[in-house]
């Protein structure tokens, strides 16, 4: 039988590799529709998917069995994860393009560590620590080995706002990490807690286009085809497969060596990269590759 610790490393690189799908899908949508219409119209697309999945599996269409405090730490883990820190990224992205983005995000193992270490005593042994710097590190040389975004345009706003919407996603995206712990203690199911997260996200970004009259023309960046497809592929991989995939990583192992193999999606990134943005990597993508795949493996071996 799986122990829970494999259980988790196992899910959290296959939301690594779920991601990949999510964040090519996602930068291509971003470039056509903006970053306020996507994540709205994604959050609505997994809150579809995620009601009906629950429905299926429980026969009820949200948990309401729930403890209202444990729908306070979910709730307030998907308005900072998702509809906060989602929308950092998305407008990252924007500024900054997809590499120098990545960059930034292989922050999120760090912080979210020094979180769990703040919040709730948990360590890494020497041996974790060693297996996830060279996670950490690899995944860098294969950031710093892709090109900068080959496509015209990608990068096409202010430098400084960039670093300050990708640090805000890289906190928000940690501190996700923690409420979802919290949340979810006691064995509560992933998909009740992805779920919940998703509704709270939802309603909140919802809510703020309602009040900027944002919702018609969230709406109509559906007519472009490309992009609603782009939006409805991501939404699959991401906030509804992956995110699922990340919360049972979290639930098994501990918040540091979970977030630490989620941000290997860089790694899965090189074959796809020079299909989706034409980018070519260089030895030092090879060589980071080789270093993140040793570290995982030694993770796996912890």
């Amino acid at each position: 039988m799986i122990s829970p610790d494999r259980l988790g490393a196992l899910a959290a690189l296959g939301t690594a590799a779920l991601w990949t799908g999510s964040y090519t899908a996602f930068t291509l949508a971003v470039r056509r529709i903006g970053a306020d219409a996507l994540n709205r119209l994604r959050l609505l697309f997994a809150l579809v998917l995620l009601v009906a999945t629950h429905l299926i599996l429980t026969g009820t269409l949200i948990p309401l069995e729930a403890e209202p405090s444990r729908w306070l730490w979910l709730s307030l883990s998907g308005v900072i994860g998702f509809a906060i820190g989602d929308a950092f990224l998305y407008r990252a992205l924007f500024h900054l393009g997809a590499h120098r983005t990545s960059m930034l995000a292989a922050l999120v193992p760090v912080v979210s560590t020094l979180l769990a270490w703040a919040a709730f005593g948990e360590r890494l042994g020497w041996t974790e620590v060693v297996a996830s710097a060279g996670v950490v590190g690899g995944t860098l040389l294969v950031l710093a080995g892709r090109r900068t975004d080959a496509k015209p345009g990608t990068a096409k706003g202010s430098l400084k706002l960039g670093l300050l919407f990708a640090l805000g996603a890289v906190v928000a995206q940690a501190t996700r990490y923690l409420l979802s712990v919290e949340g979810m203690r006691g064995g509560f199911p992933p998909v009740s807690t992805n779920l919940i997260q998703i509704l709270a996200a939802t309603v909140a970004a919802w809510a703020v286009a309602g009040r900027n009259r944002g919702w018609a023309r969230t709406f109509e960046a559906l007519r472009d085809r490309r992009a609603a497809v782009a939006t409805g592929v991501g939404s699959v991989f991401g906030p509804f497969l992956g995110v699922t995939f990340s919360l049972v990583a979290l639930a098994n192992a501990s918040v540091g060596v979970a977030s630490t193999l989620m941000a290997v999606t860089p790694v899965f990134l090189l074959p796809v990269s020079p299909l989706a943005f034409g980018e070519r990597p260089t030895w030092r993508a090879y060589v980071g590759t080789a270093l993140t795949v040793a570290g995982v493996a030694a993770l796996f071996l912890v």
